[in-house]
């Protein structure tokens, strides 16, 4: 009974915590880290535990494939430079830079451990800058570099992770290894998640009753996550490529009502998942803290604040390179950016300053093994999970209460609202095809509609505003037109004349006006 009054009284705490984040305008990771330190330091809290190869899966799996499914392709390669510098060469500077400063530090960490430690701490989690950089106007290109380094940073990072813990327990690694096994699991990860989100697409339209489809998608992303690293794949890169197929292939052919409460469910379930994942890490401090003598809390202390440092100077390091290299070409971040010069070095601060880390990071210390193959404990756990928690919470604290006032103080010129233009323009070319679907019925209910859509139409190119399509007639002329112009706007999305963001907007508005049409499963 004691365990399940902790639980109501956490989650009754995170949701008064996200209400007072989302009034203050800062990441809701912000203040779960805080409230994780906190519990840490209760004097009867509870000592839960979770076993450390159950922590990636629980925690990751769902939270990329929620992002990942999201995402979109056509924006992510029009900024594939900057995602790739972020993902791959910053995630690679922060490990190593991280690593020598650790062994300079602590000398007899071997070097598989303090490389360990470095991929552990190197990923940022973009989730919680997007929830600050979403409420302003900025170019909707830092938005999709943010969004989209989160995909994939996390793979190369646990790439690297898996290897050093493999060094580290078994000894057993070596650079002639290293490169082959690096493009196996790559490629074949790849490979893997695009053959199972194909699969899956076509056995989903078998499951029409909301309950089983939801107990379904929570059974394939787990079962997705632990079948690629049964077999030695990436599990971060199979759920991020199967997420994405899944989301080409099926999308469209989703009902509306079990799209609502699918998105609904999930949103709740990421974050749930992000409030136990600082809920356990804190309850993991507690005795770490009361193992170590008073000089061990000095020496961890110091330690955990210069990995926090050098974790935030790297980022910077990095990003200000690869931006002003471009700059000096003469080239903008992106194709589809039309930033200046001096925009991009806003914009390169900005990016530097959202390497807030997260759930990834917790998610990944905590999987550290707690022996290695010789049955001896691993070296320095402790360590490494103190400095885990202490970037974690150092960033959303740090940049996380930062953010905001750093993007108002650059002032941004927008990229003439792409997004929005792009809406405006796949509004009216939806509600063109949605006339097209009912031409030639004389019925009273497709005139109705006809005048109705025809105002739209006239309404979107004048201001852009909305149509009000939840007011219209429901019956079964309309709901033909609102499936052509769902089919419309998504053959604009395949076509990559609007991206996934501007989709996302119409796929809302014709769910609601699907429903008021009297749609059911």
């Amino acid at each position: 009974m004691e365990t399940f009054e902790w639980i109501i009284l956490l989650l009754s705490g995170a949701a008064l915590l996200s209400t007072l984040a989302r009034r203050l305008g800062v990441p809701y990771p912000t203040l779960l880290a805080i409230g994780g330190a906190c519990l840490a330091l209760l004097p009867h809290s509870p000592g839960w535990t979770l076993d450390p190869h159950l922590s990636l899966t629980l925690f990751v799996a769902p939270v990329l494939l929620d992002a990942a499914y999201d995402s979109s392709p056509r924006d992510l390669r029009a900024n594939w430079r900057a995602v790739a510098s972020l993902a791959i060469f910053a995630v690679g500077l922060t490990t190593v830079t991280v690593a020598l400063v650790v062994r300079w530090i602590v000398p007899d960490m071997p070097w598989p451990v303090a490389i360990a430690l470095g991929a552990i701490v190197a990923p940022p989690d973009a989730a919680a800058a997007s929830a600050v950089v979403r409420q302003l106007k900025l170019p909707h290109n830092i938005l999709t570099i943010l969004e989209g380094e989160s995909l994939v940073n996390d793979a190369s990072a646990l790439l690297v992770y898996r290897l050093a813990v493999i060094a580290a327990v078994s000894g057993d690694v070596s650079v002639a290894t290293i490169v082959p096994a690096f493009l196996l699991v790559v490629i074949g990860s790849v490979a893997a998640g695009a053959v199972l989100g194909w699969i899956v697409d076509k056995i989903n339209v078998f499951f029409d009753d909301v309950p089983t489809a939801l107990i379904l998608q929570f059974v394939t992303t787990f079962g997705v996550w632990m079948g690629a690293e049964a077999i030695g794949l990436s599990g971060i890169l199979t759920i991020v490529t199967y997420a994405i197929v899944l989301a080409r292939l099926g999308r469209i052919d989703m009902p509306a009502s079990r799209r609502v409460r699918v998105n609904a469910v999930w949103e709740t379930v990421v974050f749930v998942l992000n409030i136990f994942a600082f809920v356990l890490i804190g309850m993991q401090l507690q005795p770490i803290w009361q193992r170590l003598d008073a000089g061990q809390r000095t020496d961890y202390a110091l330690t955990a604040l210069v990995v926090l440092a050098t974790a935030i100077v790297a980022r910077f390091i990095w990003v200000l390179i690869f931006n002003g290299t471009r700059i000096l070409q003469g080239k903008p971040v992106s194709p589809r950016s039309r930033i200046s010069a001096a925009a991009t070095m806003r914009g390169s601060l900005v990016i530097s300053w959202a390497g807030m880390r997260g759930i990834v990071t917790l998610a990944t210390a905590f999987a550290l093994p707690a022996t290695l193959a010789d049955g001896s404990a691993f070296p320095y756990r402790d360590l490494i999970l103190l400095c885990a928690f202490a970037v974690v919470f150092g960033t959303l604290v740090l940049q996380g209460l930062t953010l905001r006032p750093l993007i108002a103080a650059m002032h941004f010129r927008t990229d003439g609202d792409l997004v929005e233009n792009e809406v405006r323009r796949a509004r009216s070319a939806a509600y063109q095809a949605a006339l097209d679907a009912i031409d030639g019925d004389n019925s009273e209910e497709a005139e109705r509609l006809r005048r109705d859509y025809t105002a739209a139409i006239e309404l979107v190119t004048t201001d852009g505003a909305e149509a009000g399509l939840e007011d219209m007639p429901g019956n079964d002329v309309r709901r033909r037109a609102v499936a052509a112009a769902r089919e419309r706007a998504n053959r604009l999305r395949l076509d990559g004349e609007i991206g996934d963001e501007a989709y996302r907007v119409l796929e809302s508005e014709f769910d609601w006006a699907e429903l008021s049409a009297g749609a059911t499963d």
